[in-house]
């Protein structure tokens, strides 16, 4: 099982906004998972993709207004888990019909959707403004029947609800080994397996499928990634069908919608949270 290092960021004075920044330029040097604390975050990376200056150079790229500074400790794999229980992972209401919890809560309402997630080092469990944007959107919808492709599944949040929610099918792709094996152990807790899908793997694995196969592409990743990836989205969506996209700020929403208009993508609606965005198109 994979080690990890936890480094506690402070950001003196705290600034909840220069917190999302820091966390969104922290992905781009491989942290997964982020926990926010009363004085700033914590961050989680895989031991062998942390080396010395990589936090100092992600937090160079943007001009802070807080002093940041920071400690770290490596997390052992197994001990993981049981660290992110008790601590991390509390359960979450979204949208009054759905709440989020693991298989150790015993304390959490009963509502329309129940779905339980154990992540592990997995992105997805409803607390990031991310997840919580796409899922409120998707029980906004009518998934009836619908065939989803959900990249970057992390805890495979979001082909849950999907399948939860009335879609036929769903299929997850996510590039980290752990995240996959959790989205596995996950849709089995849901007692969704039959309809579920997932494959381990970038946007490549994609390819073998046909033109228009889904009517549904959800994309909570990267920014960067969602660029590089998107002419793969559209190919395999349907003329008609959404695209919703988040992982990034809600100023960059003209960017990528920019970017998603070459491949037929048309912008439909966009909302924030906490700075961040989710971007639904539509293909034309």
């Amino acid at each position: 099982m994979n080690d990890y290092i936890q480094v506690d960021f402070v950001l003196e004075p705290h600034n909840e906004i220069e917190v999302d920044i820091l966390d969104a330029l922290l992905c781009e040097v491989n942290f997964e998972s982020f926990v926010a604390t009363d004085n700033g975050v914590s961050a989680f990376i895989k031991k062998e993709h942390y080396a010395t200056g990589i936090i100092e150079n992600a937090i160079n790229q943007y001009p802070f207004s807080s002093k940041i500074t920071w400690s770290e400790q490596i997390i052992v794999g197994k001990d993981w888990n049981e660290e992110w229980e008790k601590n991390f992972f509390k359960p979450m209401v979204i949208a009054e019909r759905c709440v989020i919890h693991s298989t150790f809560h015993n304390d959490y309402p009963k509502l329309e959707y129940d779905i339980t997630i154990d992540p592990k080092m997995a992105f997805g469990t409803g607390h990031h403004s991310t997840t919580n944007l796409i899922v409120s959107e998707l029980l906004s919808m009518d998934l009836k029947g619908c065939k989803v492709l959900d990249m970057g599944t992390g805890t495979g949040i979001l082909s849950i609800v999907s399948i939860l929610h009335g879609a036929y099918s769903a299929l997850g792709v996510e590039i980290d080994e752990a995240a996959y094996v959790n989205a596995l152990e996950n849709i089995e807790l849901n007692n969704v397996k039959n309809n579920i899908t997932i494959l381990h793997g970038d946007a490549s694995v994609i390819s073998s499928y046909d033109n228009e196969s889904f009517d549904i592409v959800l994309a909570n990743i990267n920014r960067n990634v969602i660029l590089n990836d998107v002419d793969k989205y559209s190919r395999v969506l349907s003329r008609g069908g959404y695209m919703l996209l988040s992982g990034f700020y809600f100023d960059e929403v003209a960017m990528v919608a920019e970017a998603a208009a070459k491949y037929g993508m048309k912008f439909d609606s966009s909302k924030e949270d906490n700075k961040w965005a989710l971007l639904k198109l539509i293909k034309v």
